[in-house]
């Protein structure tokens, strides 16, 4: 350990800020890194080195020359300048990882969003009367024609959907809903929260695992002016357990005189056992056909498209959310517009969203394809320090969908000398692009299913540099 003297001996030699910016491996990357980039990657250094100078970590000279400081320096800046939100290598098997960003988009789906980025768009003008136009005028008709809705308007999540619909409908009134569906979701976000930001009020019915019709009914008063059903995404309940269904629910709704919300959640536009789930996720139109009054889903799920919060239902409930104040500040913009008409044209196809939509694609593999992918991947690194082995496992659809629906796969499972399966781990996130996967039995696992075709080169590079 150094003495103090020492230590103040080497905190003098440490180099300056301006001797280290003028350094040649700093100016090497003047013009390709930003100069407040590049200025704060060498203070950072320098502020480093002299912490591990006082904590008796450096004690040798040679570790706060110029040269040595300025090459770590340049590394810095170099991973400071990398974009903040960057393409990541999902091979965790989860479809709809909430967490990487939920559904990739098609191809066709990007070309838009880059044509639309590229200039001016008719966003909000009217081409045909060259007068002001209406964003929703953009995406109402075609959701309309897939979900045999009355009317539709979109906004930035289901979360802020479902916040505007109680807080048009409901603000200061009375909401009934089941003590089994006050779901929460990512990020400790409840259903209550949502339902007290939108000033409308909370009436529980019902327990957790049980609630009748008749629990809604008792609960009604003058002051009700909701009944909503929560679909629960996230978890299912077994066993000893009965809800109302949607159509009850519009029944109580019109003795009442009281409209009907339904939040789907998750939300989807086709049956997704002609995928060979077993599990059936209502659709959209299905709970439209069973007469709910306003319904509610995402956009970037199992729909397959751009994060977005779809509100769709009879004209006289969206006119007056359409217009409430809140929807400025929800709307989406130019590119999840772009984005999402595409992804909703396809569905307009039969057969076409399962083969142009790289999430249900993702959904309808099966174990034999994926198997057949990850062992033709693990011929491409025979020359690599590696031992590789093939395991039985589940893939799950992930995004709060089909919390039951395991789809079997064939995991890759990487042993290299000398690393622990989390130092794997740990090495493949640090790659460009990051690699993220599943430890399975202590071992580093890939899931091809989440893994598209035209990544699997860039997988290879991420590897070999992890192995390096």
């Amino acid at each position: 350990m150094t003495d103090e003297k020492t230590r103040k001996n080497l905190l003098s030699s440490l180099p300056k800020v301006d001797q280290v910016l003028a350094h040649p491996e700093i100016q090497a990357h003047s013009g390709t890194v930003a100069v407040m980039i590049v200025k704060a990657a060498v203070r950072a250094e320098i502020d480093l080195a002299r912490k591990r100078v006082l904590s008796g970590e450096i004690t040798a000279r040679d570790d706060l020359a110029l040269d040595q400081v300025a090459s770590r320096a340049a590394a810095r800046a170099i991973d400071m300048n990398k974009p903040r939100l960057r393409k990541v290598i999902n091979a965790t098997g989860v479809v709809l990882h909430t967490n990487l960003g939920r559904s990739p988009l098609p191809e066709e789906a990007i070309r838009q969003i880059t044509l639309v980025a590229s200039g001016y768009s008719n966003l909000e003008y009217d081409i045909n009367s060259g007068k002001r136009g209406s964003r929703d005028d953009l995406i109402e008709k075609i959701i309309c024609d897939l979900t045999g809705t009355e009317s539709a308007t979109v906004v930035n999540n289901n979360a802020a959907a479902v916040l505007l619909a109680l807080n048009t409908m409901a603000k200061g009134a009375g909401v009934v809903v089941s003590r089994g569906e006050l779901v929460e979701i990512g990020g400790a976000f409840r259903i209550p929260d949502v339902m007290a930001a939108s000033g409308g009020r909370l009436v529980e019915v019902g327990t957790t695992n049980r609630t009748r019709i008749g629990d809604y009914e008792k609960a009604v008063d003058d002051d009700t002016a909701l009944l909503m059903k929560v679909h629960t995404s996230n978890y299912q309940i077994v066993g000893f357990s009965e809800e109302a269904s949607i159509e009850e629910l519009v029944g109580l709704g019109k003795k009442k005189k009281l409209p009907v919300l339904v939040d789907l959640g998750s939300g989807s536009l086709m049956d997704l056992t002609r995928l060979g789930l077993t599990e059936h996720e209502p659709t959209a139109a299905e709970v439209v056909k069973s007469g709910a009054d306003v319904v509610t889903f995402s956009g970037d799920k199992l729909l397959g498209g751009p994060q977005a919060g779809i509100i769709i239902g009879k004209s006289k409930f969206i006119e007056p959310i359409r217009k409430n104040p809140m929807k400025r500040a929800l709307r989406v913009g130019k590119l999840t517009l772009a984005a999402l008409e595409t992804v909703l044209k396809i569905y307009m196809e039969p057969g076409l969203a399962a083969q142009n939509l790289p999430a249900l694609k993702m959904i309808s593999a099966d174990k034999r394809s994926i198997a057949a992918r990850a062992r033709r991947f693990a011929r491409t690194l025979d020359e690599l320090p590696l031992e590789i082995s093939f395991v039985s496992a589940i893939s799950k659809v992930g995004g709060g969908a089909l919390p039951l629906e395991d789809m079997p796969t064939t995991l890759m499972a990487l042993e290299a000398e000398g690393l622990s399966a989390h130092d794997l781990e740990e090495q493949l996130r640090a790659q460009d692009p990051p690699v993220v996967g599943r430890i399975v039995d202590k071992k580093f696992c890939l899931d091809f299913r989440t893994v598209s075709t035209s990544e699997l080169s860039a997988l290879r590079s991420s590897i070999k540099a992890a192995l390096q």
